[in-house]
């Protein structure tokens, strides 16, 4: 069951980049290693928890734009992504992608098309970026579960030269028959996982 609860947790990270800014009073820190801070609180209308991390991390907006328009690669740092692909760039700053996230047998992966947007401001030296699902942007594949709602924003300033404080905030249903004790017991896990790799990858 530990082994279970443990992979299942990237439910509330793996389906990467709307979030809302709640007062802080309605946060409860659930993780506060290194330089990662994770707090979770109840979401609207549903028995999940929405998960806020905050940290400060090396690196800067340009690279860390460059890493996110690098869809292909997410894999590679957002915790337990099987793949992820283009479907449609709008522009330099918006586009759709699909990606597809494991889970444990016997249950079936998840699945959802993100329309992510980068809004950039060079005066302030800030980054906001909003991403939501889009279930129906394209047909059910078969074998996987479609995730009806997903929903995350970024806040990215720069406090200090190649320094980027990062709050991110994601709230999201992942479809099928999965119990939101087992899911919500383990929020810690993805989001920790992926922003370590992501603070690894800004630094190379």
């Amino acid at each position: 069951m530990k082994r279970f609860g443990i992979n299942i947790s990237f439910l509330f990270f793996g389906l990467l980049i709307s979030g809302y800014a709640f007062p802080q009073k309605d946060w409860t820190l659930v993780n506060n290693e290194s330089w990662i801070q994770i707090y979770k609180a109840d979401m609207a209308n549903s028995s999940y928890k929405k998960i806020k991390v905050e940290c400060t991390i090396d690196g800067s907006i340009d690279k860390l734009v460059r890493i996110l328009n690098d869809v292909n690669n997410y894999k590679n740092w957002i915790y337990n992504t099987k793949t992820t692909y283009v479907l449609k760039r709008v522009n330099a700053n918006e586009y759709y992608y699909y990606t597809e996230t494991t889970l444990p047998w016997p249950m079936q992966n998840r699945d959802v098309v993100v329309h992510i947007k980068l809004q950039r401001d060079n005066t302030n030296h800030t980054l906001n970026i909003t991403a939501s699902g889009e279930p129906d942007y394209m047909p059910v594949v078969s074998g996987k579960v479609r995730v009806p709602r997903s929903t995350n924003t970024w806040q990215v300033t720069v406090p200090e030269p190649n320094k980027l404080h990062i709050i991110y905030i994601f709230e999201a249903d992942p479809g099928g028959h999965i119990p939101s004790w087992l899911v919500n017991t383990f929020v810690n896990k993805g989001p920790y996982e992926s922003f370590k790799k992501l603070g690894d990858t800004l630094k190379n």
